[in-house]
């Protein structure tokens, strides 16, 4: 079951600060150049906190966690941020409009979610996870005792009977387009009624951890931390509880991307196509200089129909006029390799598992470790930067895939395994700096 509660959180003050100049993306897609021009934009903006920048002489007293900690609390006694005077959960909804013009309104919930392990079953995560950024995340919980961002988690209502709970009072409490051209709307619930029923109708539910798994299992690290300094804790204490975005799986406007793969590390450009054909069925693509934009808009739409009837992904490579699509073929063929690498059945069915255990591990034999860390493997988002790493020889190959199944993606987690890593992009990702959940 999921458990939700709502809490007191803690906003900007929107007469003390322009809401535009102080919000900011997740602190894992801040590159160094855009942390410099959040930090230039507002000495408030949340990039100070959620993502600080070190300084020299740092040491363990003295870092960008402690500074986090300062601005956090100097901002509180400002009135920069504000405490909610009442428990409250917050509607919140992304306008957005696609490449090709289709306008999407994606909506959810921002409440506080029980923590609890993943063997409970009742918050189901669906990729493998690394150690580093857990560690980060820590130290800034331990010094901030607050969660600065929200959490993305999918629950199942084809019904769509949470959203006909929702009430939303006459005005939002904040309304805001960011860089992105993605406009923000966050409306304050108070009402306990809609709370209460809200509360009830997701208790049956299981919680997809759609973005953000680092952060949940650094908030069940925090938890622990917190009640081993509190051996007397209560089970409802601020600390056993996180900030979640909570969104529909079977709304239509949850949109789910592709993760595409690249290649820097030589290879046998022979061998791997002579590999790949044993398998599957492939589609060139020639073009030149003044065709490559039209054949390349072919090519994609090409991967996305393929993988409707199988699965399917695209490869460019470095230096060459083409590109080529890749069609399974001998479905039992791979899946009895994969049985032999002991691969669940249900993770038989991912084209990333194909590629990761068959295609990168096997055929251009790049471990599975260094696939893990980044060797000569990297996994880019942006469909336009996977063309370009090749196009500007950065990298030898590239795998484009198609869009992953949320059904799929819901199928693996229930069974309790877990995605590839970096196998989904759940686009747009959440603004920060729009509520804060304190931690006591």
């Amino acid at each position: 079951m999921v458990r939700i509660s709502p809490f007191e959180g803690i906003v900007y003050n929107a007469d003390k600060v322009n809401i535009s100049e102080v919000i900011a993306p997740p602190y894992d897609v801040i590159s160094t150049d855009e942390q410099d021009k959040l930090y230039s934009v507002s000495d408030y903006n949340i990039v100070r906190l959620i993502l600080g920048k070190d300084q020299p002489g740092d040491n363990d007293s003295e870092n960008k966690y402690s500074r986090a900690a300062g601005c956090f609390s100097e901002w509180l006694d400002r009135g920069i941020l504000v405490n909610s005077d009442n428990s409250c959960i917050y509607y919140y909804i992304q306008n957005y409009t696609t490449s090709k013009g289709e306008a999407i309104s994606r909506k959810g919930f921002i409440a506080r979610n029980y923590i609890e392990t993943y063997e409970e079953g009742g918050v189901l995560p669906h990729e493998h996870t690394m150690g580093g950024p857990k560690q980060d995340r820590l130290k800034l919980m331990k010094s901030c005792k607050a969660n600065l961002s929200q959490l993305f988690m999918a629950y199942s209502d084809p019904e769509k009977e949470v959203d006909r709970a929702i009430k939303l009072p006459d005005e939002p409490i904040i309304d805001v387009v960011d860089d992105q051209g993605i406009q923000n709307v966050v409306y304050k619930i108070d009402d306990p009624q809609v709370i209460n029923k809200i509360a009830e109708l997701m208790k049956d539910k299981k919680a997809f951890i759609a973005d953000g798994h680092h952060r949940y299992e650094t908030s069940i690290a925090y938890r622990d931390y917190r009640r081993e300094q509190n051996p007397g804790y209560d089970k409802d204490d601020a600390f056993n509880w996180v900030m979640v975005f909570y969104t529909n799986l079977d709304d239509e406007n949850l949109k789910v991307f592709p993760t595409h793969r690249i290649v820097t590390r030589k290879i046998n450009k022979t061998s791997l196509i002579k590999n790949l054909e044993k398998y599957f069925n492939v589609v060139v693509y020639n073009f030149d200089t003044d065709t490559r934009e039209g054949v390349k808009e072919k090519f994609i739409a090409d991967i996305e129909n393929s993988s409707k009837d199988t699965i399917a992904f695209g490869t460019c490579f470095k230096e060459e006029n083409s590109y080529y699509i890749f069609k399974l073929r001998e479905k039992q063929a791979i899946s009895e390799l994969l049985e032999k690498k002991e691969v669940p059945e249900i993770m038989r069915k991912l084209d990333l598992t194909i590629l990761h255990k068959i295609i990168l591990s096997d055929f251009m034999e790049i471990s599975e470790e260094d696939q893990l860390r980044q060797n000569g493997v990297k996994y880019l988002k942006k469909e336009k930067e996977a063309f370009e790493s090749i196009e500007n020889k950065q990298a030898e190959v590239v795998f484009i895939m198609a869009t992953p199944s949320i059904q799929l993606i819901k199928e693996v987690s229930l069974q309790g395994y877990k995605m590839p890593q970096k196998s989904t992009y759940f686009y747009p990702k959440l603004t920060s700096g729009l509520v804060i959940n304190p931690l006591g």
